[in-house]
């Protein structure tokens, strides 16, 4: 079943159904298929797109530009030092600008609200590339790379551990809750999910058929089929790091915590960059690295698919 995305953001999965998610999966495979065979697309022939970036990035930025060149594009770099975006001109009116230059907008910076006035006035397709509050990019790879693993997402168990009130936490969670995976959240009770947002995707999950569940203790990691971990400290919260390392040590994911699942099946999945004695041991690390780095290669191919579906 095919959907019509054509000018639909991507500011958060909470904006898309299950079945829209399950399409832009579907497009994400037949197009890294494609690339695998080298079989040079031109869905985005003619198509100029900004990159705009406020906060660095080794994944988001390589994948943009990537699966744009792949597909006939052009993709236009726009650093914080290239443009003046909320600093000599207004948001909206540097959308408004670049809406009538560029065939379509990446966002990745700090303020959710930024990313939602690109949206607002610009007039193409804008998409999220990473925000203090949400990453959706990120979850449509790590979505695809389980799907790759386990053959299906529904019914699956999946647990995030470290700290839950981050943007990956918050939009693993929307996005296992949208397509039918149990979802766990191992934290510190201070470190747990902003009420609102549980509330939502409770909502969700009672129509995927899901569960969600938040807990401090580690041992609900048993049967688990995903064992999700971040960084401990995210971009702009490097003043926190002592205080953090401090409160998460106790979930440390480690060969103890693995073994915890009773399953030989667990994968360990990371969205990186990895910081190596805090979130996981080394060995964890590099025991799952070909799963880790497939949720790398991942992020290309489904943003390919979400900038193809939505340019039309």
């Amino acid at each position: 079943m095919a959907f019509n995305l054509k000018g639909k953001n991507l500011l958060t999965l909470k904006d898309f159904t299950k079945y829209e998610i399950e399409y832009l999966l579907s497009l994400a495979q037949d197009l890294k298929q494609k690339k695998k065979m080298g079989i040079q697309g031109n869905l985005m022939e003619g198509k100029n797109i900004a990159l705009i970036f406020e906060k660095p990035s080794t994944r988001t930025r390589c994948a943009f530009t990537v699966a744009c060149i792949d597909e006939g594009g052009h993709a236009e770099y726009l650093g914080k030092q290239d443009i003046q975006l909320g600093h000599k001109e207004s948001i909206e009116d540097t959308a408004r600008v670049l809406g009538r230059l560029f065939d379509g907008i990446q966002f990745r910076g700090f303020k959710q609200e930024h990313v939602e006035k690109l949206a607002a006035f610009s007039g193409v397709p804008v998409w999220n590339g990473l925000t203090d509050d949400y990453h959706p990019t990120q979850i449509l790879a790590d979505l695809l790379t389980i799907q790759e693993k386990f053959g299906q997402l529904q019914g699956k168990k999946f647990v995030y551990i470290g700290d839950g009130r981050n943007n990956m936490a918050n939009s693993l969670m929307i996005g296992c809750s949208k397509v039918g995976m149990d979802f766990v959240l191992i934290a510190p009770k201070d470190l747990w999910t902003d009420p609102d947002l549980l509330e939502t995707c409770n909502n969700y999950a009672k129509q995927s058929g899901s569960t969600i569940l938040m807990s401090d203790a580690v041992e609900v990691v048993e049967n688990a089929d995903v064992i999700y971990t971040d960084v401990w400290c995210s971009m702009g919260e490097e003043d926190k790091a002592k205080d953090r390392i401090q409160l998460l040590k106790p979930y440390q994911v480690n060969a103890s915590l693995m073994a915890m699942t009773k399953k030989t099946s667990t994968v360990l999945m990371h969205c990186l960059p990895a910081v190596k004695g805090n979130e996981v041991t080394e060995d964890v690390f590099e025991t799952h690295a070909d799963t880790i780095f497939d949720q790398a290669e991942n992020r290309m191919h489904t943003i390919k698919a979400v900038m193809v579906a939505t340019l039309g």
